[in-house]
């Protein structure tokens, strides 16, 4: 689980006194607030001998007291001197203790602790190897390239550790050390350990024509998109929060590409997180420098179609590199650090980031603010007397304490309210969202929405003898100019027995509502709150409503994959907003609802439905012609199923022109696996056909 937390150190000093007559306890309670701060002459050159009296500091335009200021020199560290062990190091080397093929990977990054010299004039670097972001090719690239930096460019002031993703949690393979043999015997594990390298194919022009991979419970959540791969490095870089000094993290990935099932909110809060954590990110494409065939090279299937000869698969291709950089660029630049792309000397790449941290001061104060109001403080400080030409480099800014149990009513509206306006996501509590769309009418469009968070993340409360779950939402609409055209606000109970609240642990929650919406491009953030915990997850995702009468060929909405159609009466784990919104929801048909999948995972054995509306406009809209439906899949390179070919003939009622589509089939039949669905609509008398492909994954 991951929290959001400001850059601070907690300090609770607990006295207590004794007399005779009179025994008395006192409790004060002070917030330490640590800044590193990098103070440069007007020729870069760093300055030193500057004490605590050199510098004011203001919170929120309040003027601070420093307690502490300490001058982190980073080029005095004689070769001699040997780093102090990590916790345990004592036991693991203990005589007859047997030895384990790869390091232990219950290490941790050992935090700061009162009177220690642990991390004092020393330049801290980690290295962290996103496996499940690099085919093998380009793992053993990037740990080569770490292993030739240790061994030649790494210098006696520098402590570095080792963390790695694989898909299942970050893993800290070694803690900060400046032991060389350490450091190379973890990149040696890992190494012998390189695989995983999961795939995303993007469904573009340049794709190969045959297509590629994409039970619901809580472990159906962030299984093909970037956020667990975001989500992962946010952990990373809270590992990280503890530790006051200045941190550069070398982030090895072959890019990052932000699809629109992502959530916009990880990227912003993985970005916050190391702003508030004292972390620049060094972002390096560990392919190196690309320079790719116009069409793909033999790694990938021909993109086939027109594709090929009009240009499209070329553009694609290149587009979808830009694309793929642009995350790892936007990580780096906004964290101040350094996006490192373009290279075949990725050791060069690890030697950017060192070279990124010199000496500074770190400059501790013990705020006057005490509120635990959760709201952003903005810090300035400066030189007195002021110095023309000196630059002064440090975090603008953290986030209060806050504490939900305490809230009255009108604080939690605030802190929702708040959060929505807020420039920072907070995504404490995991979301996954999905926006389709059906057209009403010439001008209008039908905009379901399907939020699902997984119910092991909430917390059950009891009241009156039964147990429930409470979740507020709250989120709103914005077209592509900013102006917001619709909000939504919402409390959800969920009462439960015993059976079912045991069941709500390994199942998820699923919110529906929509909006009429003309056509055009929009924002959608959602919000929603546990609100027993005060645990915010947040969702952005921009969506695009086509203006389906200008549509080529034959128009259709977008599709809905669901594994259930239940009675509106029987949504134990669902949850509408009014009644107003199901009057119009294609979703909703006598009595029962269709529930997107939202994350496209499902089981074996449940059923697959489909559905979608195909239009006839025009004078068609009077006599509807007949359609033909299929749906395929594909895996491989081949496909494996398609259903028989389904006859269309009547429209839905009382909307002219919509020809309702809807298959319902097993999947016993499909291996475990990643799917390409495709569904295919054809108008036979007017000889106009309409595709639509979506990624799913199929399992046990």
């Amino acid at each position: 689980m991951r929290r959001i937390l400001p850059i601070a150190i907690f300090a609770a000093a607990i006295a207590a006194g004794a007399q005779q007559k009179a025994p008395f306890t006192f409790h004060a309670s002070t917030h330490l607030v640590v800044e590193a701060v990098q103070v440069e002459s007007r020729d870069g050159e760093p300055i030193a001998n500057l004490t605590a009296k050199d510098f004011a500091i203001t919170e929120n335009n309040v003027p601070q007291t420093v307690a502490f200021c300490r001058y982190q020199r980073l080029s005095d560290i004689p070769l001699s001197e040997k780093p102090a062990p990590a916790p345990g190091a004592a036991a693991m080397a203990a005589p007859g203790a047997p030895r384990a093929a790869a390091p232990v990977t219950s290490y941790q990054i050992t935090p700061e602790t009162p009177g220690s010299t642990r991390y004092n004039n020393r330049r801290l670097l980690v290295l962290y190897f996103d496996m499940t972001a690099m085919p093998i090719a380009d793992q053993l690239r990037a740990l080569s390239a770490a292993q030739r930096f240790i061994a030649s460019e790494m210098r006696p002031a520098d402590l570095m550790a080792i963390l790695d993703y694989a898909g299942n949690g970050v893993r800290v393979r070694q803690d900060f050390t400046g032991n060389k043999d350490k450091l190379q015997k973890a990149i040696g594990a890992l190494i012998l350990g390189t695989g995983v390298g999961f795939d995303e194919a993007a469904a573009d022009a340049a794709s190969a024509d045959t297509g590629t991979a994409f039970g619901q419970d809580d472990s159906e959540f962030n299984i093909f998109n970037t956020n667990r791969q975001l989500a992962a490095l946010q952990t990373a870089i809270e590992m990280l929060a503890p530790i006051s000094e200045k941190k550069s993290l070398v982030y090895f990935a072959s890019g990052l590409n932000l699809h629109g099932v992502d959530n916009q909110a990880q990227l912003e809060a993985t970005t916050n997180a190391a702003i508030k954590a004292n972390v620049a990110l060094f972002p390096l494409d560990a392919r190196g420098l690309v320079a790719a065939a116009p069409l793909g090279d033999a790694s990938q299937g021909s993109a086939g179609g027109v594709s090929m000869y009009d240009g499209g698969a070329a553009e694609a291709m290149h587009a979808r590199l830009i694309g793929s950089q642009d995350t790892l660029y936007a990580l780096g630049s906004d964290t101040g650090g350094k996006a490192i792309l373009d290279t075949n000397n990725l050791a060069g790449g690890i030697a950017t980031a060192q070279n990124a941290i010199g000496s500074y001061y770190l400059i501790g104060y013990y705020t006057t603010n005490t509120a635990k109001d959760g709201k952003f403080r903005r810090i300035k400080i400066a030189l007195r007397p002021a110095r023309p030409g000196v630059k002064l480099s440090y975090r603008v800014g953290y986030y209060a304490e806050k504490v939900f149990a305490k809230f009255n009513a009108a604080d939690r509206e605030r802190q929702l309210e708040d959060a929505l306006m807020l420039p920072n996501p907070i995504t404490q509590l995991t979301i996954d969202l999905e926006v389709n769309y059906f057209e009403l009418d010439s001008a209008n469009y039908f905009v379901p929405l399907a939020a699902k968070i997984p119910g092991s993340e909430l917390a059950l409360a009891k009241q009156g003898g039964a147990r429930e779950s409470r979740i507020d939402f709250i989120g709103e609409v914005k077209d592509q100019y900013g102006t917001t055209i619709t909000n939504l606000r919402d409390r959800v109970q969920v009462k439960l027995n015993g059976a079912t609240a045991a069941q709500l642990a390994r199942s998820p929650i699923e919110y529906t509502t929509g909006f009429t919406l003309l056509p055009g491009e929009y924002s959608v953030k959602l919000l929603a709150r546990d609100n027993e915990t005060g645990r915010i997850g947040t969702y952005l995702k921009t969506f695009t409503v086509p203006n389906l009468m200008r549509a080529r060929g034959l128009p259709i909405s977008s599709v809905v994959l669901a594994s259930q159609q239940i009675p509106l009466a029987a949504a134990l784990f669902n949850a509408r907003k009014s009644a107003a919104a199901d009057a119009v929801s294609p979703l909703i048909e006598n009595g029962r609802e269709l529930m997107p999948s939202v994350t496209r995972v499902f089981s074996r054995s449940q059923n697959l439905f489909v559905y979608l509306q195909a239009y006839q406009h025009g004078p068609a809209a009077a006599a509807l012609r007949p359609l033909e439906a299929y749906v395929t899949f594909y895996r491989g390179g081949e496909k494996v199923f398609q259903t028989p070919l389904l006859d269309v003939h009547q429209g839905r009622e009382g909307r002219a022109g919509a020809v309702p589509i809807a298959f319902h089939l097993p999947l016993a039949p499909l291996a475990p696996g990643g799917y390409t669905c495709q569904v295919s609509v054809l108008d036979p008398a007017a000889g106009t056909a309409a595709f639509w492909r979506g990624k799913m994954l199929v399992v046990r």
